[in-house]
């Protein structure tokens, strides 16, 4: 696997692993139902994706 590709995966893996882990959150926090909670998993995937995009 060449470095390129592995970097991309590994980008994808931060990012996706960052919607998943702020769904949990919010849904342990109390959020009123999934809806709720998948709002905030998008939230975290967007800052992940800022992570991302902006430390190259």
């Amino acid at each position: 696997m060449s470095a390129a590709r592995r970097r991309l995966l590994v980008d994808l893996l931060i990012m996706v692993a960052a919607f998943v882990a702020a769904t949990l959150v919010a849904e342990a926090a109390g959020a009123a139902n999934l809806g709720t909670a998948i709002s905030f998993g998008q939230i975290g995937f967007a800052i992940a994706a800022f992570y991302v995009v902006f430390r190259r």
